[in-house]
C-alpha cells in the first residue's frame, strides 16, 4: 500500500504547471528541479513513511528561497540540516517563516513528534514569481481567478488522494484563510478550519511577542491533534 510519503510525492511531482498566468506572474515547480526533489524525497521517507492521519497546516504558496530550494514547506536549508537531520549543500540561508515554524515544532517535541501528526503545505503548491520576486496567489484579482481551478484541484488532491485529515485544518495567514474558507464552503473538505497569523508576518511585525504567538500556535495544534486522534 502506498504510504503518505508516496502519495505526497506523486501529488507534488505531477501537479500541473500553468504555461501562462495574468499579471506577469510565473509559476515554477520545485519538484521539477533535482535538488529540491531529492531533498524532499529524503525528508518524506524519513518523516512521512507511514499511513498516519495528519492535520494540514496550509500556507499560501511556496517562496523561492526556503521551500523553493529545500522542497520542504516552511523549512530553510539551516532548519533542514540542523533540525531535521537532512544534510544539504545549499547556502545556509535563514528564512523568517522557517525560524518561527521551527520554534513551534521545538515546543511540540521536535520534528519526529511534529511530523507524525501534522503536514506543512500550501493551498497552491507551486512557487509564484513576478519580476523575479515572490508573489502570492491573492496579490492580484486576475491571478486569483486564474488559479482558482488549480487551487481546487490542489485541495481535493491533498485531502482525497494524499489523505489529509478532514475533521480540522489550520490555515496560516489571514488573507489566505479567507480564500480557504471560501473554497471549503464549496468543496466541504474540512469540518473546521483554524486561521492563524502567518509566520512571516509575526516575525516581521510582532517579534516582541514571539513567545505569546508560539504558545498560541501550540494551543491550536494541540486542540487539532486531539480532534483528529479522537476520530481515529
Amino acid at each position: 500500500m502506498p504510504t503518505f510519503a508516496d502519495r505526497l510525492l506523486h501529488f507534488l511531482t505531477t501537479f500541473p504547471v500553468p504555461a501562462t498566468l495574468p499579471d506577469e506572474a510565473v509559476a515554477l515547480s520545485p519538484y521539477q528541479e533535482n535538488t529540491p526533489l531529492t531533498l524532499f524525497t529524503r525528508f518524506a521517507r524519513q518523516y512521512y513513511h507511514d499511513n498516519r492521519p495528519r492535520v494540514a497546516l496550509l500556507g499560501i504558496n511556496p517562496g523561492r528561497l526556503g521551500h523553493g530550494r529545500t522542497g520542504v514547506a516552511f523549512t530553510d536549508p539551516v532548519a533542514l540540516a540542523d533540525v531535521c537531520d537532512i544534510a544539504n549543500e545549499l547556502p545556509r540561508h535563514r528564512e523568517l517563516s522557517s525560524q518561527f515554524v521551527y520554534e513551534v515544532i521545538a515546543a511540540l517535541g521536535g520534528p519526529a513528534a511534529f511530523y507524525q501528526d501534522f503536514f506543512l503545505g500550501s493551498l497552491y503548491p507551486l512557487v509564484l514569481l513576478r519580476h523575479g520576486r515572490n508573489y502570492n496567489y491573492y496579490d492580484s484579482p486576475a491571478l486569483t481567478k486564474a488559479l482558482d481551478p488549480d487551487m481546487i484541484l490542489s485541495l481535493n488532491q491533498q485531502v482525497l488522494e494524499v489523505g489529509l485529515s478532514r475533521p480540522v485544518a489550520v490555515c496560516l495567514g489571514r488573507r489566505n484563510g479567507q480564500h480557504l474558507l471560501r473554497l471549503n464552503a464549496e468543496l466541504q473538505l474540512f469540518d473546521q478550519i483554524h486561521i492563524l497569523d502567518h509566520p512571516r508576518y509575526l516575525m516581521q511585525y510582532k517579534r516582541r511577542e514571539l513567545a505569546h504567538h508560539v504558545d498560541r500556535y501550540v494551543e491550536v495544534l494541540h486542540e487539532a491533534r486531539e480532534m483528529v486522534n479522537g476520530k481515529d
